[in-house]
């Protein structure tokens, strides 16, 4: 089910991408030769307008195809001519490199913005379906529900790691002995443990959607003599934030800038430990990890999963930006290179890029899955 859901998402933003192509390169009048769903070989097609639309056997997101985009078309785009028979070629003032460089950069950034649009959509409707908040961080005149003492950090071999405790799971009760904690927070939870060193502490909890309460015991420990007790745990107080649909809205725009904030300067970090030769694999995850991750979502609610594939439109949208051969940002980037100097690109030279950007990128993919199969054992 993970794999398959999985697999829907990313079908959709992908999807949603290239439809941010294709949309504006209609709107400013571009031909458009076929809008494929899936990836080749092709199954089937039917052809509306000028436009085929196909349906492929690889269902892993689709592709948009313009008329003059690619660098083999716009060479001869460019005089005038098929490249065969040296005929006049049809539409050529429709074509995609015979549009002004801000008409082009437009129809390049808008799979990107298709895919801001989309995290802000399924933000603001996880806010209007109910959207898990921390406590304190609310909107101001919103109360939340069903308020729960939840786990958000487990560190590895630690005593809440070895019980079993998990990211996501709620706490609904806490006792040692005959000691109980009738009001659960973070800092009831921290005073308990610290006043109970060396002493067993059972934990009641709910998982997922269950409503079954479950429990396990664990024994805080001090690293040093002058430490206090830990159970190698990060916890908050979470309810859920059902919101109108215009606060909705806001929330959601509000929560899609911040989530874009921090996922550049994530990326700007990671690329820039790399080159410093600092870099690890440790905080990256690819296609076999976020299986795992869409499971876990898919086991805590609907919101879960929709804040998840919303965080996933958002990183599609900045890689694609990155100025690098292959990707949108590396099509913006030749853009800019021609507006200063005046004339094209050299169609071998941006071919090459591109096949060599392309190259790199699935081979830091099959690096990234091998790391992702490493971690599972």
């Amino acid at each position: 089910m993970s794999i398959v859901i999985f697999i829907v998402i990313l079908l959709v933003l992908v999807l949603v991408h290239e439809f941010g192509h294709f949309f504006t390169a209609k709107r400013f009048g571009i031909r458009v030769d076929e809008f494929g769903f899936g990836f080749p070989p092709k199954l089937f097609g039917k052809k509306f307008g000028e436009t085929e639309y196909t349906f492929n056997l690889l269902p892993l997101g689709g592709f948009v195809k313009i008329y003059g985009e690619n660098f083999e078309e716009a060479d001869f785009v460019e005089v005038g001519f098929l490249d065969k028979d040296k005929t006049p070629a049809p539409d050529l003032s429709r074509s995609f490199v015979h549009q002004k460089k801000w008409k082009q950069a437009l129809v390049l950034f808008a799979g990107v913005f298709a895919n801001f649009l989309l995290a802000w959509l399924l933000f603001s409707v996880g806010f209007m379906s109910g959207f898990p908040t921390s406590v304190g961080s609310e909107k101001m005149g919103y109360e939340l529900s069903d308020v729960n003492l939840v786990v958000v950090s487990v560190l590895e071999n630690s005593p809440a790691y070895d019980a079993g405790l998990k990211v996501g799971d709620k706490i609904v009760s806490i006792e040692s002995g005959k000691e109980m904690v009738p009001e659960i927070n973070p800092e009831t939870l921290k005073s308990f443990v610290v006043s109970h060193p060396d002493k067993e502490i059972k934990f009641g909890y709910l998982r997922g959607k269950s409503e079954e309460v479950n429990f396990t015991s664990l024994t805080p420990i001090a690293k040093t003599a002058l430490d206090k007790p830990s159970m190698g745990i990060s916890m908050d107080q979470i309810g859920v934030a059902k919101l109108p649909f215009f606060s909705a809205l806001w929330e959601g725009l509000r929560l899609d800038w911040l989530m874009t904030k921090g996922t550049a300067v994530g990326l700007y970090t990671l690329i820039s430990e790399g080159i410093q030769g600092k870099g690890s694999f440790a905080g990256v995850t690819g296609p076999v990890g976020m299986v795992g991750i869409v499971g876990n979502a898919y086991e805590f609610g609907f919101v879960y999963l929709l804040s998840f594939a919303a965080l996933i439109s958002i990183n599609l949208a900045i890689i694609n930006l990155l100025p690098f051969p292959a990707l949108d940002g590396g099509r913006l980037f030749f853009l800019l290179i021609e507006k200063i100097k005046g004339s094209p690109m050299n169609p071998k030279f941006a071919n090459m890029a591109n096949m060599i950007g392309f190259s790199i990128l699935i081979l830091l993919m099959l690096v990234i899955t091998y790391h992702d199969v490493i971690k599972l054992f």
